[in-house]
């Protein structure tokens, strides 16, 4: 009889979402979803639901450091996304952990604006996206939204994304994912940008109001497919279909009163 074999293990250091959508539940779905295995840092618990954010409990950074250490001291961890990190000494602590090349293939999702137009995040832990965690981070995935906040430049089409990327490449990370999907047009055009080579994915745009949760699902699943060993463009465009796949399979539900969550596990097409 074949033992099977030991997946691989990330780790992802966000926020928990009372609702199901984003956080660290759609973390722990999509790494589940995308093969490996999911283990968490909860750095704030939020009250909120498909219509915002009602209430925002922010972890100790003692707390925070002792769930790292202990996920670290037991697991093989092979890759790491964080999300809402809520304060700077909760972004000191990724900082600490990453400078000590504790946290592998880094990927950092600068949370700031939920997908109801709530902000999650104070000037502070701006400034350290822009200062220091983007020096530490693999990848950086800010949507249009963050990339505005971090950047300070307006972005309105394709062009203007490109000028951001580069922008946001001069802060430290080694690669921009920078999302488009809050653009308008028929495609969903994201730009992948390392210091010298441009790349676009793209994917048809789906017309549903459920894509709450979109960028931790989109991270999540590029952290988990480097943890599977993918190269940053093999695990951006594997998480971008994923996610695109995500998003077609819940655009007719009808979960909460507003933007709803996504297909995580792939329903749709099993229910046919």
């Amino acid at each position: 009889m074949a033992i099977p074999r030991t997946p691989p293990v990330a780790l992802t250091i966000a926020g928990s979402d009372s609702g199901g959508g984003a956080g660290i539940q759609a973390d722990i779905k999509s790494f589940a979803a995308n093969g490996v295995f999911g283990t968490t840092a909860i750095t704030a618990i939020t009250a909120q639901n498909t219509k915002g954010v009602s209430a925002i409990s922010l972890t100790s950074p003692e707390m925070l450091v002792a769930q790292i250490e202990a996920v670290l001291d037991d697991f093989q961890v092979r890759a790491v996304k964080t999300g809402m990190l809520g304060s700077a000494e909760l972004a000191d602590v990724v900082e600490s952990f990453a400078l000590k090349g504790e946290l592998p293939l880094l990927v950092v999702d600068p949370v700031m604006i939920s997908a109801s137009g709530d902000r999650l995040s104070e000037q502070e832990v701006v400034a350290a996206y822009r200062d220091r965690l983007a020096k530490v981070a693999l990848v950086i995935t800010p949507n249009v939204f963050e990339a505005q906040v971090l950047t300070g430049m307006q972005i309105e089409d394709l062009q203007d994304m490109v000028a951001s990327a580069k922008i946001l490449h001069s802060f430290g990370s080694q690669y921009v994912y920078l999302k488009g999907g809050h653009l308008e047009g028929s495609d969903s055009i994201d730009v992948l940008f390392d210091g010298s080579n441009l790349s676009y994915l793209r994917a048809r745009r789906i017309n549903t109001p459920n894509v709450h949760g979109t960028g931790c699902t989109f991270s999540s699943a590029l952290a988990a497919h480097l943890a599977r060993g993918r190269t940053v463009e093999e695990a951006a465009q594997a998480a971008k279909i994923y996610t695109s796949r995500a998003i077609a399979g819940s655009a007719g539900w009808g979960l909460g009163h507003g933007p709803g969550p996504l297909d995580h596990l792939n329903w749709a097409e099993k229910q046919h």
